[in-house]
């Protein structure tokens, strides 16, 4: 079996040593997102033979649709919860250190009302404890006037001033494709639109799982010492063949993208919304500004993508049209929505949403460890977890390299890539490793140049068409690149340009582009952009 030394596994050939059988596999993980990723990279790392495989594409769920916030998370001080707290936020340093390009720090105001709780002086006692849990020292207090100044057309009606700190910014589903990457290189082999239709059981213990290659129909049942569940929203479908307890409530959150030059902000604006006094952001990504986001019962199926309802497309235009009234911000100014379903323990049904806690859980039914919940923060934390559950059917585990680094630091420096805007190519660098060079020398001159207000170019776009799995449109703009979030009408003014590289690095002919194109306006129509009931 081969591999692209850049980039994914030759998935063709991957299923072809399925078929027949060469490979005996110690663990097999279902799950393609960050959680699932981590597995791999933890399990690969310690020399097992690891098999990760996604019904979808990586990222699709979850990992691809959360509000991009590295976070330790200062709620959970507020309710007691101080143990996570300081892992989220060990672990967003360590990722800071780890990534940077990937992890970027960014500047968060929450607004102070007179009479709203908490006010300033327990707000500083929270930001205090939670620098300090962080090993930092970066909160403080902006009066009125100086934070008026933050934030064009504001509302400052019964604002007093605000509390200034730092979290992290990241996107998410570059995120998962690094880890993918950093687990490959160390042995592991992931494939997409893989499904695990079902567990192969022997003496009633799980021995493995029958796969189906979503894109060509073909079955293989594949033999593994131990099967972990990291399927998130879906955790208890497969574990329902082995427990028929229901733990996973699924949560929604939408969130609105609307142009940078419409609502211009430089940090992250955290406000209580008027109705429910839920905490709502206003912050910057990826060269356009987001507001989200909601937090209500996922009813419809896990299987169809989620998407943003009429009830939840007002409330987040009624924070924005209130906060900046000057702005006439209307529905006609949103590029696009995303939304996604976050796989929440729940405790119980009659539990409002928000007040639902964030740990993760493990699970063993008969040989399958089954893992859900918890924070994009702490994947690493959790896919340990998981993996040492997992153990005693993997015979142990034998760490194999002495760092516990999520990512190996680049060889490649910033001052060795070939374009003099260095944040760009720590930027890259974070997105991509010791490829990044290679991706930028693979390209011609006009392919390197950034598109519209974003940070993505053409060469991302042909990088990814060539090593990173790529098999339909959507993988393209929606996960690898986030163009299609980003551009109006989903970007589909780099058609011309993205048919030319499909073509080539794909091998798609005509008629493929343009079932292509039609099933990318589908999905962009019903599941990114505004709602449809």
């Amino acid at each position: 079996m081969s591999t692209q030394t850049t980039g994914f596994n030759n998935r063709d050939a991957v299923w072809q040593s399925l078929q027949h059988g060469e490979q005996d596999w110690d663990l097999v993980v279902v799950g393609g997102g960050i959680i699932g990723a981590g597995i791999l990279r933890e399990a690969a790392r310690r020399g097992q033979k690891t098999l990760l495989v996604e019904q979808r594409d990586f990222a699709w769920g979850t990992s691809s649709r959360s509000s991009k916030m590295v976070h330790g998370g200062l709620r959970y001080i507020s309710h007691g919860d101080i143990r996570l707290t300081k892992d989220s936020l060990r672990e967003r340093e360590r990722l800071l250190r780890e990534a940077p390009g990937l992890i970027e720090r960014m500047g968060y105001h929450f607004t102070l009302r007179k009479g709203q709780f908490p006010g300033r002086i327990p707000f500083s006692i929270l930001l205090w404890l939670y620098d300090t849990l962080a090993g930092i020292k970066n909160h403080r207090y902006f009066n009125k006037a100086s934070f008026a100044s933050h934030y064009q057309g504001l509302n400052m009606d019964g604002v007093t001033g605000a509390m200034y700190y730092t979290d992290t910014v990241t996107d998410d589903a570059r995120l998962v494709l690094r880890v993918l990457q950093e687990a490959i290189n160390a042995g592991g082999v992931a494939l997409n639109y893989s499904c695990a239709q079902s567990l192969v059981k022997r003496d009633g213990h799980v021995a493995g799982v029958v796969l189906q290659d979503v894109e060509s129909g073909v079955h293989v049942e594949v033999r593994c010492k131990a099967v972990i569940n990291a399927t998130g929203a879906w955790a208890d479908r497969l574990r329902n063949e082995v427990n028929p307890e229901k733990r996973i409530r699924p949560l929604r959150g939408s969130h609105l993208v609307l142009s940078r030059h419409r609502l211009p902000v430089t940090d992250s604006l955290s406000l209580f919304h008027p109705v429910d006094k839920r905490p709502v952001f206003v912050f910057p990504w990826e060269g356009t500004t987001v507001v989200g986001t909601t937090d209500l019962d996922h009813r419809e199926e896990v299987d169809q993508e989620a998407s943003i309802n009429t009830q939840e497309l007002n409330y987040l235009m009624r924070i924005v049209q209130a906060m900046f009234p000057d702005h006439n911000i209307t529905t006609d100014d949103i590029i696009s929505t995303w939304s996604g379903v976050r796989p929440v323990i729940g405790s119980d049904s009659g539990t409002d949403p928000s007040k639902e806690r964030r740990d993760h859980a493990v699970w063993v039914d008969n040989g399958l460890v089954t893992v859900s919940g918890g924070k994009l923060t702490t994947f690493r934390l959790i896919a340990l977890d998981a993996l040492n559950a997992a153990a005693p059917a993997l015979g142990g585990l034998t760490v194999q390299e002495p760092s516990d680094a999520i990512f190996r630091v680049p060889a490649l420096s910033v001052d060795q890539m070939d374009t003099p805007d260095k944040p760009w190519a720590q930027r890259m660098i974070g997105r991509y490793g010791d490829h990044a060079r290679q991706l930028l020398q693979e390209s011609s001159d006009a392919e390197r140049q950034l598109i519209g207000d974003t940070q993505f170019c053409l060469a991302e776009c042909r990088w990814a068409a060539r090593h990173e799995a790529v098999l339909h449109l959507d993988d393209l703009l929606l996960r690898r690149t986030r163009l299609g979030s980003l551009l109006q009408r989903g970007g589909e003014a780099l058609f011309p340009a993205l048919e030319s590289i499909c073509m080539e690095e794909l091998h798609w002919d005509t008629a493929r582009w343009q079932a292509e194109v039609a099933r990318y306006r589908e999905i962009w129509r019903k599941h990114y952009y505004l709602p449809s009931d």
